[in-house]
């Protein structure tokens, strides 16, 4: 095959050819150029029939063109066919109107139909019991399908308010049979039914109001009509219905009554979180108890699980002084107070307490911007035991704070590469939106199976989505590899270049579960907004890649729907204008511990507030979600990385092999004409940006008919994950701290030694050059500084005499001169730099 560069010059030389040759056809110029353009920037391949006004010679170029520019548009080789990214093509409505359903509504997924039962209540049901009294519940059954409401004790009027769904495509009965049963020990007694015809329920299509329950008198198997009447609602819909996400579903009917909340759908909203800043100023008047002694005094702040420290205060006194600030996180609503307290180092690991108080977070002022807030003093209370009981002392000791609630700042629970959310906590701060994000959960396929369940294997697979503050939970599917979820959610857009995050789980909480249990990772997908076209629907079906000690693993695909619709495109470019985080991140910058430490905290606190949700959210589903362990160190990710840097670095590297090639003349066509463009560019040197960003116009042009067309998705070469060591794979996933045997540790400490040792040693290299650059004027060397020195003076004699335009273009032509005038020996200068002195002969 061709190579790329080859082809990329010659279809660049038969465009000007023919673009020459088409100067020459007066009546054909116009056509033939419109024809050349609309090829040159759209995606399709040029035909020879679109040129019948061509002579032969033009005709047998356009033929040659079109060889060429196949042989460019040929894809590379992908990563692997199983880790792909694949096109589908759902059958879903997009803006079309299909049926009796307006799909702008529900149009990034398949319609799903659905029969429902709504069991409100009963009233005056009969007594089955010697005592006359009853223990009712309702048993939804169609064909072999059964739903069950849990049972009241002895209840005769009972109300129930559950949902049944029956997906329409299981189902195999033409009746609807809704029983109230009377629970008993051995055999439950029938009170009475209601019969339907499943071909006879209405059809409810939102946004119609829900159908109003009706009263339906019980009858028995005889079609006698007995005491008791139920009220019921009864219809069909599809998954837009608002019963839906409530409803106990069909394809569940080996989940129990008390795991149905766990396989629910459901939106969660994560906790709005602060980060509060105590800045630490002085204390006064403190009383230690050895006075004869100088104290060494420090402030201690804990918050909730947080606890931080001042330094020991300098000034060693009884009125110390720190003006220290300590951050926490804390989230909406404040149930817990700041407490503080003052203490003395009076011995090895022995701390004095000199006084103590609570602040109440609800009195804290909230500040917008970098304005200083006003500081308040406090006063310190201290407990002393007086004949053998705690008393509290109040003196006049007291210290000075100033505390606020920071909502200028954006508080970090997601890496900053991958982020979500970037607005400030204070909602006075937020920007209107400039879109929408519409996702439709379609469906997965080829699961593996993550548990054994009686002898075989079985997945209970959910989808859990984040962006924003806005979390989501598809409904679980129980026992099925290939499940179809078909759910559609909306978020709002404050920023385009954010990343919705996607994950499969495996529930492994339906039957109740062990008390360790977790729910298993399957896979995740992360899409970049910034990488979307506006207004179009992306349908793919995504890897599922789960990274192991053994290695990395395909545990299925799943197939989404993804549309980001742009309300303005001014203020979606003006986005680009504006400072990625909020502009207190800028002003009164966090180091990368604070933030490190604040953004684990943030983490733990929205995963315990998620996991006290109905149903919960679980730590180990957040944790994944939000990349927890995205610092912890890896040696694939380092080689990742360093490849990473290698890619960008490429195109310097080829500019400088290719600049190099020019400088030996190994083409000398090529050569000449760089020298004829130089000459022009030292002549007319206020051509030379404009043909910079000239060239950088055509490049963007010229990549536009290549550009990607569809969204990145996991990649396991820029992972480096399928050619990763088993060892360095063990140790990714080593506990910290470690578990393994000393032997290992010792082998991964000696490896570590050897990849620091020739860090250490580039470290060095860059930081003797540079002691070199400085040399060249501190006189350590006297000789070369003489040198150089003359030689400033003497540049700079000829510089002032001699017009700029000769120096470059003398310079130039030096660098551009033929390999005969040239040596294999270093260059003058360099042989002059390479002498200069350095600090690496005084280190030990």
């Amino acid at each position: 095959m061709v190579k790329r560069e080859k082809v990329d010059t010659l279809y660049f030389l038969c465009v000007l050819l023919l673009l020459y040759r088409s100067l020459s056809l007066t009546s054909h110029t116009f056509p033939f150029l419109f024809l050349l353009v609309s090829y040159f920037f759209s995606s399709s391949y040029i035909n020879i029939k679109d040129f019948p006004f061509l002579h032969l010679e033009e005709r047998k170029l356009v033929l040659f063109l079109a060889f060429l520019q196949r042989s460019k548009m040929q894809k590379q080789p992908p990563q692997s066919v199983d880790f792909a990214l694949k096109q589908t093509s759902p059958n879903i409505g997009a803006g079309a109107v299909t049926g009796d359903k307006l799909s702008c509504t529900y149009d990034l997924v398949e319609q799903m139909q659905y029969l429902y039962v709504l069991v409100v209540k009963a009233k005056e049901l009969p007594g089955k019991d010697v005592t006359g009294s009853c223990d009712p519940y309702v048993e939804v059954k169609l064909g072999n399908y059964k739903g069950v409401t849990k049972h009241f004790e002895k209840k005769s009027n009972p109300e129930w308010n559950q949902v049944f769904g029956f997906s329409k495509e299981r189902i195999q009965a033409s009746i609807l049979e809704v029983f109230v049963k009377d629970k008993d020990v051995v055999v439950d007694d029938l009170i009475g039914r209601v019969v339907f015809d499943v071909n006879e329920i209405p059809k409810r299509v939102p946004p119609d109001s829900p159908l109003a329950p009706q009263w339906y008198r019980l009858e028995d198997r005889k079609g006698n009509k007995p005491k008791g009447e139920l009220m019921l609602a009864v219809w069909m819909g599809t998954q837009a219905d608002e019963a839906f996400p409530d409803a106990w579903h069909s394809d569940a009917a080996s989940v129990g009554p008390d795991g149905v909340t766990n396989i629910r759908s459901k939106v969660y909203l994560s906790p709005k979180l602060w980060y509060v800043r105590v800045n630490v100023i002085e204390a006064q008047d403190l009383v230690p108890s050895d006075k004869g002694r100088f104290p060494e005094v420090f402030v201690k702040a804990v918050l909730r699980n947080q606890a931080l420290r001042t330094r020991i205060s300098p000034s060693k006194t009884i009125n110390p002084m720190w003006n220290e600030d300590l951050m926490f996180v804390v989230a909406e609503p404040f149930e817990e107070p700041l407490f503080l307290s003052v203490e003395d180092r009076v011995g090895s690991n022995k701390d004095e307490t000199l006084g103590k108080c609570v602040i109440p977070l609800q009195v804290v002022q909230r500040r917008l911007d970098h304005k200083p807030v006003n500081s308040r003093w406090h006063n310190l209370e201290k407990h002393v035991i007086v004949d053998g009981e705690k008393k509290e002392m109040k003196f006049a000791s007291r210290i000075h704070l100033r505390i606020c609630l920071e909502g200028g700042y954006h508080v970090l629970d997601e890496s900053t590469h991958c982020s979500s959310d970037l607005r400030p906590t204070a909602k006075q701060l937020w920007r209107p939106n400039i879109g929408i994000l519409e996702l439709g959960i379609l469906s997965a396929h080829g699961l593996m199976p993550m548990k054994t369940k009686d002898g075989r294997g079985t997945t209970d697979a959910y989808c859990v989505a984040k962006y924003g503050q806005k979390w989501i939970r598809t409904r679980t599917i129980v026992d099925n590899f290939m499940p179809r979820w078909n759910e559609q959610y909306t978020w709002e857009v404050f920023d385009p270049c954010t990343v919705i995050t996607i994950g499969v789980f495996d529930n492994g909480h339906i039957h109740g579960g062990a008390g360790g249990a977790k729910d298993a990772r399957i896979g995740k997908v992360r899409i970049r907004l910034s990488t979307l076209e506006a207004n179009r629907v992306y349908t793919h079906s995504y890897p599922l890649l789960v990274l192991h000690s053994s290695g990395v693993k395909k545990t299925g695909e799943v197939q989404l729907a993804v549309r980001f619709t742009c309300s303005t495109l001014i203020n979606m470019l003006h986005m680009y204008s504006h400072p990625l985080l909020p502009k207190m991140h800028y002003i009164h910058p966090l180091s990368v511990i604070q933030l490190d430490s604040l953004r684990h905290q943030a983490v733990q606190m929205v995963s315990v507030r998620l996991s006290r949700a109905e149903p919960p959210l679980r730590k180990e589903v957040v944790e994944y979600i939000l990349d927890v362990d995205s610092h912890m160190w890896s040696m694939r990710r380092s080689k990742a990385n360093f490849f990473r840097i290698m890619g960008v670095l490429s195109g310097l590297i080829a500019v400088g092999k290719w600049f190099d090639q020019i400088c030996n003349w190994r083409n000398p066509i090529t050569t000449i004409l760089i020298h004829i463009l130089f000459i022009i560019l030292v002549l007319y040197p206020e051509l030379i940006l404009p043909t910079v960003f000239l060239y950088l116009f055509l490049i963007g042009i010229w990549n536009y008919r290549w550009r990607p067309l569809h969204p990145p998705h996991m990649d396991t070469r820029v992972s480096h994950a399928v050619a990763a060591h088993p060892d360095e794979l063990d140790e990714e996933f080593d506990t910290f701290p470690t578990s393994r045997p000393s032997d290992i540790i010792r082998m991964r400490y000696d490896r570590l030694r050897s990849i620091g040792g020739r860090v250490q040693t580039v470290i060095g290299d860059l930081a003797t050059q540079g002691e070199r650059l400085q040399s060249l004027l501190s006189w350590r060397d006297p000789r070369a500084t003489t040198l150089f020195v003359t030689f400033c003076l003497i540049a700079a004699i000829v510089l002032y005499v001699t017009p700029f335009q000769v120096v470059a273009l003398l310079i130039g032509l030096y660098a551009l001169r033929h390999p005969r005038f040239r040596h294999k020996l270093p260059s003058v200068p360099l042989n002059y730099f390479r002498r200069l002195p350095a600090r690496s002969d005084s280190m030990l």
